[in-house]
């Protein structure tokens, strides 16, 4: 089934719209969009990643067809917004939200500073693991990495996090 619409900026174009499409793209936001914006919070820094995101987003919309077909479309999507949020950044440092003391939760006042002293693959991995419950698999699949190669980067953030927060084990 196909809609079609007028644009209203184009003086009567119309253009045609597959519901299936529409489906296939609401379906994917749904599954993917909270991990995306995960993945590219901790390597843009929390004040790209929505922008970063909603670009990427948008990319897919525009080019569905293509990254309907790939193997790993989530996987192509965060490099879409990494190369977005990149561009856009300008190799500026990445900056997480400030921790705020209250009786909520305790949090390590150093950890916003010895994260963003890791590589940015090292802090992928750590962060997604460790602060968002994603398994390896999920991670190497979204870095379109082996699972191997994903586990050498948390255990290399691990020990420079160790190290930077003076932790013995």
């Amino acid at each position: 089934m196909n809609f079609e619409l007028a644009d209203p900026g184009s003086d009567g174009v119309v253009v045609e719209i597959d519901a299936s499409a529409e489906v296939w793209f609401s379906s994917f936001v749904h599954d993917n969009e909270r991990r995306i914006r995960q993945a590219l919070t901790t390597a843009l820094g929390s004040d790209l990643a929505h922008d970063a995101t909603a670009e990427a987003l948008a990319y897919v919309w525009e080019h569905r067809q293509r990254v309907e077909s790939m193997e790993n479309p989530a996987g192509y999507v965060y490099r879409v917004g990494l190369n977005w949020g990149r561009r856009t950044a300008r190799r500026r440092a990445v900056l997480f939200p400030s921790i705020v003391a209250d009786d909520s939760e305790w949090f390590e006042p150093g950890l916003p500073d010895a994260l963003a002293a890791l590589t940015e693959k090292q802090r992928l991995v750590v962060y997604l693991v460790h602060g968002h419950a994603w398994s390896l698999s999920e991670v190497a699949d979204l870095l379109q990495v082996s699972k191997g190669t994903a586990q050498k980067h948390m255990e290399r953030g691990m020990t420079r996090l160790r190290r930077q927060m003076k932790v013995d084990l």
